[in-house]
């Protein structure tokens, strides 16, 4: 990396944090084990990781359990909006491991079995996010392109910690995750959910890249999305069938919502066993 690259990352680093919630590092009890896990920080994502990269890439095929809240986790969020939340981890998870992995059904063995426990979700003031969206739109509506960052109160935040176990039990991967809504990358939505569903999806991508490399997300060059990842965030068919059980994105539906505020309620219909 040229070293004048370096004071600019620090410099965008820095102004990204300056307007970004912070998330604690919780733990909730549902890993088989916290030993050997060590500090792996993203420029806006906290983490502890310990992973088996020699037995992760052996695996062939993955299983998903449903991703959860723990009882504590966020009282103030309704059970629609928490399923929503949980639903988009599952969702995000299943594309991303896809990209290696085939994803099989509940009922079928796998070389990998992964479960995903929220343990803090704090949720997003709706009146700042409403207020927010209102002054961000104000200079397009004025024919002015300059973007406004978003008011840097009420940001929710999302901590998880995650774990992937082989056909014996043994835990082959492990990960606590927290992140916390910010200003410039976080667009608001007038939902208590709003931030928490949106850290969802960026979780799911960190951790289904652990599965997928051997290796922490943190640190490394970003790889460019095959097709089928594309056509999936976009609404499309997903690679592996098993993946229709937690519903298509909103695609475009989805964005268009998110640009002008909307809750994320409104456009997601959810896991597809919540349409029957």
């Amino acid at each position: 990396m040229p070293t004048t690259s370096i004071p600019a990352l620090s410099m965008a680093a820095m102004v990204l944090l300056s307007g970004c919630a912070t998330a604690p590092m919780t733990k909730g009890g549902s890993l088989s084990s916290y030993d050997n896990m060590a500090p792996s920080d993203g420029v806006l994502a906290k983490s502890l990781v310990r992973v088996s990269r020699v037995d992760i890439l052996a695996a062939k095929t993955v299983r998903i359990v449903p991703a959860a809240f723990s009882q504590a986790a966020s009282p103030t969020l309704s059970t629609k909006q928490r399923a929503l939340v949980a639903n988009a981890i599952d969702r995000s998870l299943c594309v991303g491991l896809s990209e290696r992995l085939e994803v099989v059904g509940a009922d079928r063995p796998a070389d990998l079995t992964a479960h995903v426990l929220v343990t803090q979700a704090a949720p997003t003031d709706e009146v700042a996010a409403g207020a927010s969206k209102v002054v961000s739109l104000v200079p397009a509506v004025l024919g002015v392109p300059a973007p406004i960052p978003r008011l840097p109160i009420g940001l929710g935040s999302l901590t998880l910690e995650a774990e992937a176990q082989d056909r014996t039990g043994k835990q082959q991967a492990a990960m606590i995750w927290a992140r916390g809504a910010n200003s410039f990358t976080n667009s608001p939505t007038v939902s208590a959910a709003g931030d928490a569903y949106d850290l969802a999806t960026a979780f799911g991508g960190d951790f289904s890249q652990l599965l997928v490399t051997g290796e922490t997300p943190f640190g490394t060059t970003p790889k460019l999305p095959s097709l089928d990842k594309i056509g999936s965030s976009l609404g499309g068919k997903p690679k592996n069938a098993a993946c229709e059980a937690f519903g298509r994105s909103p695609g475009v539906a989805g964005m268009i919502a998110e640009k002008v505020g909307m809750p994320p309620e409104w456009s997601d219909k959810g896991a597809a066993a919540s349409e029957q």
